[in-house]
């Protein structure tokens, strides 16, 4: 009668089970080795032995693990002593392992498929050729439960499963058997191979950012240097980050009675004025062109148009965005700095022949 055991090792491996929790694991290869027991199916006519495996494995991740195992074990023949008898295999098996980060032991559960070979002699009386001998490999599945337990580079198993052994050649034809199950309870040790694993160095905290760098309210000018760090958009900023009020005098922009064109000491007042508007690239000016009273006045609203334009061509000739340009725009002689009245010579005031660059932000 066949064992029925493998329920009752597989209850008992069960019974440890808890629910897995992830931790770190050892990922190196390890060389595995376990002695045990080896209870023999009865139906094989064999007495219960000593067994051994060699192996190698290593853990996948933190909950499972493959070896690849050999097995050896020479039971004695119930019927004779005296007929030889032996079982060796090799086998690739995974582990379920239950791990707790708070333990050093866990429960696990295995299952693999592998290989047996067989050699036996066996009683073949009458024949002058007794006793008979045969040999084979066949299929094996291996099912069980266990306890690792965890000492850093060598670990502990206590397993308990069986070898479901698919040998159907086995004995006399009229007792031969479809499978033998073995129970096998073994003691073995994990020995890991290599330098023990370093954790990986913790990512460089990000460096505070540098108030060099910053410039939380988009001023141009960085925190560090910034005095006044809640400008406004619009605002004319100084080096120091606080608004300033920006006035550009082009009293001295004046033009020769009837002319358009820049003179020198215009042209010299004009460079300056570019270099201000370079300074505060936010700074919006309107270019106003004026005339003095003398003449009919849309001769002079032309005339203004044109000193206007003179120095608008300049500004944006000398590297000032158009953008931050309102006009050019001529008012003629309606904005007179002095009213002289239309009486000729008293009409022409060269303090009105202007062009002026009027801020608007």
């Amino acid at each position: 009668m066949k064992k029925k055991s493998l329920c009752a090792a597989l209850a008992c491996g069960m019974s440890f089970a808890q629910a897995a929790a992830a931790q770190d694991y050892d990922d190196r290869w390890y060389v595995a080795g376990s002695a045990g027991i080896n209870v023999q199916d009865e139906d094989r006519g064999t007495e219960d032995s000593p067994f051994a495996t060699l192996g190698f494995g290593k853990f996948l991740n933190q909950n499972w693990s493959l070896d690849f195992e050999l097995n050896y074990q020479n039971p004695d023949k119930t019927s004779n002593p005296n007929l030889f008898w032996s079982q060796y295999g090799a086998s690739v098996d995974a582990r379920y392992h239950f791990r707790n980060a708070e333990r050093k032991w866990w429960p696990y559960l295995r299952a693999g498929l592998g290989a047996q070979r067989h050699r036996e002699e066996f009683d073949n009386s009458p024949s002058p050729e007794s006793p008979g001998e045969r040999s084979g490999t066949n299929l094996a599945a291996n099912l069980g439960a266990g306890l690792q337990f965890d000492f850093g580079r060598t670990d502990l198993r206590a397993e308990l499963g069986t070898r479901i052994d698919f040998d159907d050649e086995a004995g006399p034809v009229s007792d031969r058997e479809d499978y033998f199950n073995d129970i096998l309870a073994s003691v073995g040790l994990t020995v890991a191979i290599g330098p023990e694993p370093t954790a990986p160095a913790p990512p460089a905290p990000e460096a505070a950012p540098n108030c060099a760098d910053l410039d939380d309210d988009g001023d141009g000018v960085n925190n560090c240097n910034d005095k006044c760090p809640g400008s406004q958009a619009g605002q004319t900023i100084g080096p120091d980050g606080c608004p300033v009020a920006v006035a550009i005098d082009l009293k001295g922009v004046n033009f020769n009675f009837d002319k358009s064109t820049l003179r020198p000491d215009a042209v010299a007042i004009l460079s300056e004025a570019t270099e201000i508007l370079k300074r505060y690239p936010d700074l919006r000016v309107e270019v106003a062109g004026h005339t003095d009273q003398c003449g009919k006045d849309a001769y002079n609203q032309s005339l203004s148009e044109r000193r206007a334009k003179a120095v608008y061509d300049y500004l944006t000739t000398n590297g000032v965005d158009a953008g931050r340009l309102v006009g050019p725009i001529g008012y003629g002689e309606s904005r007179p700095l002095e009213d002289l009245g239309q009486a000729f010579p008293a009409c022409k005031s060269e303090k009105n022949r202007r062009t002026e660059l009027n801020v608007q932000n």
